[in-house]
């Protein structure tokens, strides 16, 4: 891998790429440092932490840690992914949506830019709401004027933020807003290795076999991840051949090739966000200790059960949704047919389709339990630990393996992308 980066700076071309990406992420940062005004950070870092587990963890998590911090880019890139979101479930219910060729590509991408800004706009509302009610407006600010500045410092961060993805997209190398994702969660890196000094620091004997277990956990995901990134299951398929004029035309035996994890992240996202609900809710509301809602929103904090298994089986069940709105067997199905394709021992047309569908369905099971084990067993260790040890934060971990997925999943697909580059130039040095 590091080869292949290395290799890259010998090509020019590349080398000013893989120079502007580097010089957008660092800007990118900067401004994630920028306080927006009149907004005593500080008060709401120390609110924000004694909301941990809550779906602000995972938000706070994509925006860098900005998002406690109420600084300019607080929103993230939360609000571009959930227009694409939104978007792409659009073009399922409403195919013409999409339209044809560059001038479709175009429109779609003119949609995700406004409904973004109207994500982002309606975000900005319901986060200063949040800023005013934890008192982090500063006294003699809370005027309806120095609201709307606020608002429009936010939604100006989201919109920033946007942009410079699509910056990344025009001049550099790789996904812009998967690659911003990626500098948010490397930025949280010095707060963990700190972590770490500290409980080596307060209990060496039992600090040091927590961290060594710790990195040991983490190579071994990182592992995992990657493996069954480059994992797929290939089903063979055989054209048959054509007599056009004096030639003959196809005869060839090729594969479909079906990727173990079809759906990445996204299952992780959607489950966390809902399971995180409740947590969030409690925000807002103080209930009774002892009560009925006092017991069911403990249940849903990161230090439950309840949350470790809600989590689980919403992880396999948004894999299958977002697989089907993803994948469709029987268009697949129906291109290989007119083609002359069809699956050996499998007769073509609906025999064909139901066949797809199947292996999909295992495939996603498969898919949908490592993402599942990945992002879950974080929290059942902390949970194990907790029996024996107390005192460590289980919000560090909370979302570890979220992370780890998002983390390895851009490096590879920005070292993909690289040696595609590469291998256009006729560049052999990465297969040296």
């Amino acid at each position: 891998m590091f080869r292949t980066f290395i290799n890259a700076f010998k090509i020019p071309e590349l080398k000013k790429k893989l120079l502007v990406t580097a010089l957008i992420l660092v800007l990118y940062r900067i401004g994630a440092c920028l306080p927006v005004p009149f907004v005593d950070a500080s008060t709401l870092t120390q609110q924000m932490e004694l909301y941990s587990g809550s779906a602000f963890s995972l938000l706070n998590l994509f925006s860098g840690n900005s998002f406690t911090q109420s600084t300019l880019f607080a929103l993230g890139v939360s609000p571009y992914i959930t227009a694409s979101i939104v978007v792409q479930l659009l073009t399922v219910a409403f195919p013409k949506l999409a339209g044809t060729g560059e001038e479709g590509k175009k429109r779609m991408q003119n949609i995700t830019r406004y409904m973004s800004i109207g994500v982002a706009l309606i975000t900005a509302i319901g986060y200063y709401m949040l800023v005013k009610n934890n008192g982090a407006i500063m006294d003699g600010y809370e005027g309806f004027f120095f609201a709307v500045i606020i608002v429009a410092c936010y939604c100006a961060g989201a919109s920033l933020v946007m942009w410079l993805g699509e910056r990344i997209n025009e001049h550099g190398i790789g996904n812009g807003i998967s690659l911003i994702l990626f500098a948010n969660i490397i930025s949280g890196v010095p707060a963990v290795v700190n972590m770490f000094i500290n409980t080596i620091v307060d209990e060496p004997l039992f600090g040091s076999i927590f961290v060594v277990c710790a990195m040991a956990l983490m190579s071994a995901l990182i592992w995992l991840v990657i493996y069954i990134s480059d994992s797929e299951r290939r089903i063979p398929v055989m054209y048959a051949k054509k007599v056009v004029g004096r030639k003959m035309y196809g005869g060839q035996s090729t594969n479909l090739p079906i990727k173990l994890n079809m759906t990445g992240v996204m299952p992780i996202i959607f489950a966390n966000a809902i399971v995180s609900i409740p947590s969030t809710i409690r925000m807002f509301v103080t209930p009774t200790k002892g009560t009925f809602w006092d017991k069911f929103f403990n249940a849903f904090t990161t230090d439950s059960w309840v949350y470790a298994i809600l989590s689980l089986v919403l992880i396999i069940a948004f894999a299958y949704f977002y697989s089907a709105i993803s994948f469709n067997p029987i268009e697949v199905a129906t291109n290989m047919q007119k083609n002359g394709g069809s699956i050996p021992g499998i007769r073509p047309g609906r025999a064909t389709s139901d066949f797809i569908t199947k292996v999909v369905s295992r495939i996603t099971f498969i898919g949908a339990l490592y993402l599942a084990v990945i992002s879950v067993l974080p929290i059942v260790i902390q949970l194990i630990l907790n029996f024996f040890v107390t005192g460590y934060s289980i919000a560090a971990f909370a979302f570890g393996g979220t992370s780890i997925i998002i983390v390895v999943g851009v490096i590879l697909e920005t070292q993909r992308e690289i040696e595609a580059q590469m291998t256009m130039r006729h560049y052999k040095g990465f297969l040296e």
